[in-house]
């Protein structure tokens, strides 16, 4: 492959932003939708993950569907669940947005483990990761659960190996985090604003 793993979603996260500096839904989904592909490569161990990045995804891709001219910025879709007081429901898109945001802090301190720590085994970046981000907003069931597929993390040296293509793996990896980040931050200051960003897991 042209690249790493990593290429395509970097220039995705370019068009997140409208000229105005507004997070953009199609745009947002669209470089979510680019690291599923990386989640892929990790095998069973991170099947739960996929799954539950893969439905949020689904869920608010479909409410921009439903109007992409009032839903073209992603907040708007937390606004108007606001209004309708359909926020804290399970299948609201604000719950969508809080656990995509969630997941993809999760995957973004893995990979910065992975640049950081390169004596770590897999197992080790993966369970790091997972008590700094997702932990906390865990039930006994779900921690027990990614516990577990932890144990089934792949041969770090293999993993790397299969996502590099013909590019600097290490370099857009660390690319890929530092520009993340901001944007998932944002996300978080948007939900605490409007008090929605300490909802757990049920």
């Amino acid at each position: 492959m042209e690249g790493t793993v990593f290429t395509a979603s970097l220039e995705g996260m370019k068009h997140v932003k409208s000229p105005e500096g507004e997070m953009l839904t199609k745009q947002f989904l669209e470089v979510c939708k680019l690291i599923l592909p990386v989640i892929d490569k990790f095998g069973a161990s991170m099947a739960l993950v996929k799954s539950d990045i893969g439905g949020n995804i689904t869920r608010l891709e479909n409410k921009y569907l439903s109007n992409p001219a009032e839903f073209n910025h992603l907040y708007s879709m937390v606004q108007a669940e606001i209004v309708a007081k359909t926020t804290k429901s399970s299948s609201s898109c604000t719950n969508g947005l809080l656990w995509l945001t969630r997941a993809m802090d999760f995957l973004v301190e893995l990979f910065r483990n992975l640049v950081s720590h390169p004596d770590w085994t897999m197992s080790q970046a993966c369970t790091d990761s997972y008590s700094k981000t997702l932990k906390k907003w865990h039930g006994w069931l779900a921690s027990s659960s990614f516990t577990v597929a932890m144990k089934l993390a792949p041969d770090r040296k293999k993993f790397m190996d299969v996502i590099s293509g013909s590019g600097d793996v290490n370099a857009d990896m660390e690319k890929f985090c530092f520009t993340f980040s901001p944007l998932l931050e944002e996300n978080h200051k948007f939900l605490a604003s409007v008090g929605l960003d300490d909802m757990k897991a049920s």
